[in-house]
């Protein structure tokens, strides 16, 4: 069987650990991934290289390998959403920062959700009107820690896990802490992935990041058949 969902990979030697979009073992399907040449950490992220074209001839490979549905590893990338999707002809899903809206429709009145990023000062309105995410929406990161947005950044090819969970979990208590409007969290960067439970554990609030979004995606792609249930009854 082919894959349902193609992923998008920066070009990056960082380890991509369990529970990163970009590790195969941490679906529970089959996945395709193409690595994007040129598109590294600093140029995606730091420098806003564009890098459009390089991401269509990537997904036209996805797309020539039967893929249903193509997303990313990069919350980044909400800048090309629109233009890849017209480009692929197949759906797209670039950046968890999508689903900050779809959030917001769930929570009580007077909260809201905030992001937490791999880099504050590089995530501008830009990104933001990208994803339709309201522009007052509170932001923390990561940036400035010890260990997790020095070394994917800078794609060092060894990271401290522990360490780079410790600036995860506190960059979440400290954007909690600063507004108490917050009801939930969204992680704008994939790598945060294996350390969502923690960060929840730690705010005791909901988080939301691209595995959830990638996972609604593909269970989308590809319902699951209930045939056996409907023909019982």
């Amino acid at each position: 069987m082919r894959p349902t969902i193609g992923i998008l990979m920066l070009d990056s030697r960082f380890p991509r650990i369990y529970g990163d979009v970009g590790n195969p073992a941490t679906w529970g399907f089959d996945v395709a991934i193409e690595v994007v040449p040129k598109a590294t950490p600093q140029a995606v992220v730091c420098r806003g290289e564009d890098l459009l074209n390089q991401f269509i001839i990537a997904g036209q490979r996805l797309v020539a390998q039967g893929v249903s549905g193509i997303t990313t590893t990069c919350g980044f990338l909400s800048i090309y959403q629109d233009k890849l999707s017209k480009a692929l002809g197949v759906p797209v899903l670039t950046s968890s920062l999508m689903q900050v809206a779809s959030v917001n429709a769930t929570l009580p009145e007077g909260k809201r959700a905030a992001i937490i990023t791999i880099s504050a000062s590089a995530l501008t309105a830009y990104y933001l009107r990208a994803a339709t995410v309201p522009l007052d929406t509170p932001i923390g990161t990561t940036e400035g820690g010890l260990e997790f947005s020095r070394c994917i950044l800078n794609d060092e090819s060894v990271l401290d896990v522990d360490m780079a969970r410790k600036d995860n979990v506190n960059a979440a208590l400290a954007l909690v802490k600063s507004d108490p409007s917050i009801g939930a969290l969204v992680l704008e960067c994939t790598n945060m992935v294996p350390y969502a439970a923690n960060i929840a554990s730690a705010t005791g609030m909901p988080v939301y990041s691209m595995y959830n979004l990638i996972s609604w995606f593909e269970i989308s792609l590809q319902p699951p058949q209930f045939w056996s249930l409907t023909k019982a009854q």
